[in-house]
């Protein structure tokens, strides 16, 4: 797996190229402070704290980061990018402020950094770690199959965007890894449903769910059991052709599954057994599918 610690490295090692210029004008101030007194004081601080240099910020964001303390380091990424827009600064600092978020558990945050980032900065070498980001940031957010799974949705829709768009970075492996987790909890989810409505003998809301699996899901290993199910449901509804054409779709793809194992007996026990499918188009294009996610 990759570590977006990796990138942060990268950074820390860039910026130590940067001459770190001493934030005198605070202290300066403050001495001033200290012989006038008053509401001017405050003014004036807050004048020295506006016009802070982006690269003194900058450092002492990373400074933040490195010793741990993530809020402070967003604030001061965050001040580049108000207080100097535009600028290449703002734009080293947008994405570190991203990862600052990522790396505070602080994804939504981190979600709108980086998207903000990739609005404005599309063709830029860190395009890709933004993307990584936000495909990140949702994929820590995916909770237990039982539930809502718009995080495993958000999760595969931005880890295909970077392998789309950047077929060539580092992160795409990675990228590849999560999508495939993030469509397996999306099937996942979709065979929970299709088993609910199985038990409770609602067979055509059940086939519908697991022949979903089958067509959107081909590359998951979600697909084994819904071909079983489908064998299952089919043949309580009485439709033994079907019933057949899903054990044999199973057979050809999965011969030594447990999954078939189980679906052959249900039709020997009954005096049938698979039978090739390929006469109905479904079959003929879940097979196809399968086999092309192989």
């Amino acid at each position: 797996m990759i570590e977006t610690s990796r990138h942060y490295a990268g950074s820390i090692t860039r910026a130590a190229r940067i001459t770190l210029r001493a934030t005198v004008l605070v202290a300066a101030f403050g001495l001033a402070g200290c012989m006038s007194g008053g509401d001017d004081d405050i003014n004036v601080l807050a004048l020295a704290a506006e016009t802070d240099p982006p690269d003194v910020l900058y450092n002492q964001g990373l400074a933040n980061l490195e010793g741990g303390r993530l809020g402070e380091a967003s604030k001061k990424f965050e001040a580049i990018d108000r207080q100097h827009p535009y600028s290449e600064w703002a734009r080293k600092a947008l994405i570190m402020q991203a990862f600052a978020s990522y790396r505070g558990g602080n994804y939504d945050e981190a979600t709108s950094a980086a998207k903000r980032y990739i609005s404005l900065y599309p063709d830029s070498e860190d395009a890709p770690y933004a993307e990584y980001i936000i495909g990140l940031s949702h994929y820590r957010q995916i909770p237990d199959v039982t539930r809502d799974q718009k995080q495993a949705a958000y999760t595969a829709q931005a880890m295909r965007a970077l392998m789309e768009r950047f077929p060539d970075t580092m992160y795409a492996d990675d990228a590849k890894s999560k999508l495939r987790i993030a469509r397996d909890q999306l099937a996942g989810k979709e065979m929970l449903v299709g088993r609910y409505y199985l038990e409770r003998r609602d067979y055509l809301a059940a086939v519908n769910r697991f022949k979903n699996v089958v067509d959107v899901y081909p590359d998951t290993r979600q697909v084994e059991e819904a071909l079983a199910r489908l064998t299952e449901a089919y043949y309580a509804m009485g439709l033994t052709r079907e019933a057949q054409a899903s054990a044999s779709v199973l057979g050809q793809n999965f011969p030594d599954s447990p999954w078939y194992s189980d679906s052959y007996a249900l039709l020997q026990g009954h005096g049938l057994e698979p039978r090739d499918g390929s006469s109905d188009s479904w079959f003929a294009a879940a097979t196809k599918k399968i086999v092309g996610a192989s």
